[in-house]
C-alpha cells in the first residue's frame, strides 16, 4: 500500500426532508447565490424547498448551467458573483451544476488576467475561493464530496478539470426523494458515471490495500443492483438511498487511497465529449472495455480478481474469464440502455483528432504512464465495433 494522506471536510446530510436544514447551513447573513441549470429543480418542488429553508436571506439566482458546464456561461455568472458582491454560493443540482459552481467559486477570487489559465495545470495554481454547499439532485460524479471540476470551453472545444482543496463543499445535503423525477437516461448515466470512477481507482494493479478492494467491490455490487432497479422502480425510496450514496462513495477519495490509479477511461471520454458532443457516461461505458481490451495482460490480475469477486466468474482459463469479465461489464451498461461503441451514436469519421487532443491535454496515462498517442489510437479503434 503507497503512503497517503487523506482528510474530507464535507459536511453530509443525507436522508428525506433534510433540505430544510438549509435553514442552518446557510449563513445567516450575506449575499448568497442560488445555482441551478434548466429548471428541473422547479417542477419537482426542489427549488420551493430550498427557497423556504432560507427565509431573510438575500438570493440571487442563476440558471442556465449546462451538462458538461461551460466556462462562458460560468464566466457570466462570475460577473453576476463581483457585481452583487457574493460571498456564498449554492449549488442546487447534479454534477454538472456543482463542478460549475466550483468552478465560479474559484474564478471570482482569481487574480490572474483570465480563470481558464488555472485550468491546463488542474488548479494547483488555485489559492482561494468563494465558500460553497450543495443540494444534490442527480447522483453521480461525487462532486459533492470531492475537490473535482470538469468544465467545457466551447470556443476551443476543450473540457478539462482542475481540483482545489479550496472547492471542497462546506456541506452537502443528500435527499434520495429528489432523485424520484429524474429522466432514466439521467439515472442510468449516473449510475456508469460512478461504476466507471470506481474502476478508475481499482482496475489497475495490485497494490497490498485489501481494504479498498473490497470498499470498491462493494461500491460496484451495489451499483449493478441499484442501477437496474432504479430505472424500474424509480420511486423506492431504499433503492435511490444506496444509488445515492454509492455515487458519493465512488469518487469522495477513500477508495482511492493509498492505490494506483488510471484515468485513461475519463481523459479519453472528455475528448469524445467535447469533440462529439456525446454524453460523459456514454464515453465511459464505450471507452472503458477498450482500455480493458488493449491493456488486458498488464491488468490480469485485477481483471480476474474483479471476474470473480463481482461477477462470480471462477471457472475456466485467465483468458475466458477475462473476456466474460469485459462481456459482463458491458451487458451492465447496455442493461441500463446505455449501447458501448462508437458506431452506435454515429461517430465514424475524424477520429484521429481524440488522440491528438489527448496528447495536447497530457500523455501518457495509465496507472504505468505507458499509454501513449499510439496507445490511444489503438484504445479508439477498439471503440469503433
Amino acid at each position: 500500500m503507497f503512503n497517503f494522506s487523506y482528510h474530507n471536510p464535507v459536511n453530509i446530510i443525507f436522508g428525506k426532508g433534510t433540505i430544510c436544514q438549509l435553514a442552518e447551513l446557510l449563513p445567516k447573513d450575506g449575499n448568497i447565490m442560488l445555482v441551478y441549470g434548466g429548471g428541473s429543480i422547479k417542477r419537482n418542488g426542489v427549488y420551493d424547498q430550498v427557497i423556504k429553508a432560507a427565509p431573510g436571506r438575500r438570493l440571487i439566482e442563476f440558471s442556465g448551467i449546462e451538462p458538461n458546464p461551460r466556462y462562458e456561461t460560468l464566466m457570466r455568472a462570475v460577473e453576476v458573483v463581483k457585481r452583487e458582491k457574493i460571498n456564498f454560493l449554492l449549488a442546487v443540482g447534479g454534477g454538472s451544476v456543482i463542478d460549475g459552481v466550483k468552478f465560479i467559486a474559484a474564478a471570482a477570487l482569481w487574480q490572474g488576467a483570465d480563470p481558464w489559465d488555472f485550468m491546463p495545470d488542474h488548479g494547483q495554481a488555485v489559492r482561494a475561493a468563494l465558500p460553497l454547499g450543495v443540494v444534490l439532485t442527480l447522483p453521480a460524479t461525487g462532486s459533492e464530496m470531492n475537490p473535482n471540476s470538469v468544465v467545457t470551453r466551447e470556443s476551443t472545444r476543450e473540457k478539462l478539470f482542475f481540483g482545489s482543496p479550496h472547492v471542497m463543499p462546506h456541506f452537502s445535503i443528500l435527499d434520495p426523494e429528489t432523485t424520484y423525477t429524474l429522466p432514466p437516461r439521467q439515472t442510468a448515466n449516473g449510475a456508469i458515471d460512478a461504476f466507471v470512477h470506481v474502476m478508475e481507482q481499482y482496475m489497475t494493479c495490485p497494490a497490498g490495500a485489501p481494504l479498498q478492494d473490497r470498499q470498491a467491490e462493494a461500491v460496484l455490487l451495489t451499483l449493478i443492483e441499484a442501477g437496474p432497479k432504479a430505472l424500474e422502480h424509480p420511486n423506492d425510496y431504499d433503492t435511490r438511498a444506496s444509488l445515492m450514496w454509492a455515487a458519493t462513495q465512488a469518487l469522495n477519495g477513500l477508495i482511492g487511497c493509498g492505490v494506483p490509479h488510471d484515468w485513461t477511461t475519463h481523459m479519453i471520454g472528455h475528448e469524445i465529449t467535447a469533440l462529439y458532443g456525446l454524453d460523459h457516461a456514454v464515453t465511459l461505458a464505450i471507452v472503458l472495455p477498450a482500455v480493458w481490451r488493449h491493456k488486458r495482460q498488464h491488468k490480469a490480475a485485477k481483471l480476474l480478481q474483479y471476474a470473480a469477486r463481482v461477477w462470480g466468474i471462477r471457472d475456466g482459463d485467465e483468458d475466458a474469464r477475462i473476456n466474460a469479465a469485459i462481456e459482463k461489464t458491458e451487458k451492465f451498461f447496455q442493461s441500463l440502455g446505455v449501447a458501448t461503441r462508437l458506431k452506435d451514436y454515429d461517430v465514424k469519421n475524424g477520429l484521429g483528432a481524440i488522440a491528438q487532443q489527448c496528447e495536447k491535454h497530457g500523455l501518457p496515462l495509465g496507472e504505468h504512464q505507458d499509454i501513449w498517442r499510439k496507445d490511444v489510437e489503438t484504445i479508439i479503434d477498439l471503440c469503433r465495433e
